[in-house]
C-alpha cells in the first residue's frame, strides 16, 4: 500500500507542477515555482520517509520520481494542453526522448533521496537533513551563479526562506527521538 500512495501522490505532484507551469494567466511566478528542481528531491525523501527497510525507502522515492515523471509528462501532452488524444503517444514519447537527463537524473537521485528520508525518521542522520534543507536553500543560488535565475525574484527569496524553515525544523526535530521501526 505505501508504493501505491507513493504513485499516486508523485503522479499528483508531476501533474500540478506541470499545470502550474502552463498557466500563464497567473503570472511568471508560476513558471518559475513550477522549473524549481528541489521539491522533486523533497518527494523522494518524503516517500522514503514512511518505510522501514532500506530497500523499501529506495523503491519508494524511485516509484515517487517516476509516477511524478509520468504525471508530468502525460498533463504536457494532454488535451488540457491542447494536444489531441491521437498524437499522446508519439508526444509523450518525444518528451520523454527530448527530457532523456532529467529522467536519468530522477532514475539517480530518486532512491538516494528515498533513503535519506528512511535514515533521517529512523536515525535523525544530520546528513540526511543537510542535503534536504540544502537543495532547497542553494538551489536559487546555484541557478543565479550559473545565468538560469528566472523572475521573479520573490519566488528565489521564498525557495531560500523555505529552505531556512526546512532547517529550522530538522534542527528541532533531531532534539527529539527518531522513529523505530
Amino acid at each position: 500500500m505505501p508504493f501505491v500512495l507513493a504513485g499516486i501522490c508523485g503522479l499528483a505532484f508531476g501533474a500540478a507542477d506541470q499545470y502550474l507551469g502552463s498557466r500563464i494567466e497567473l503570472g511568471i511566478w508560476a513558471s518559475s515555482v513550477s522549473g524549481l528542481s528541489a521539491p522533486w528531491l523533497v518527494l523522494p525523501f518524503l516517500a522514503g520517509w514512511t518505510q522501514a527497510r532500506r530497500s523499501a525507502a529506495m523503491a519508494a522515492g524511485l516509484i515517487a520520481v517516476l509516477a511524478a515523471l509520468a504525471g508530468y509528462f502525460t498533463m504536457t501532452v494532454s488535451p488540457v494542453e491542447g494536444v489531441p488524444v491521437a498524437r499522446f503517444a508519439t508526444a509523450f514519447a518525444a518528451l520523454a526522448r527530448s527530457n532523456v537527463l532529467w529522467v536519468v537524473g530522477g532514475l539517480l537521485t530518486a532512491p538516494i533521496y528515498g533513503l535519506l528520508g528512511r535514515r533521517w525518521r529512523l536515525e535523525r542522520w544530520w546528513t540526511s537533513a543537510a542535503l534536504v534543507a540544502g537543495c532547497v536553500c542553494l538551489e536559487p543560488l546555484v541557478r543565479w551563479a550559473l545565468g538560469r535565475a528566472s523572475p521573479p525574484d520573490g519566488v528565489w527569496l521564498a525557495e531560500i526562506a523555505a529552505g531556512v524553515g526546512i532547517a529550522c525544523s530538522f534542527a528541532l526535530a533531531r532534539r527529539r527521538r527518531p522513529a523505530r521501526p
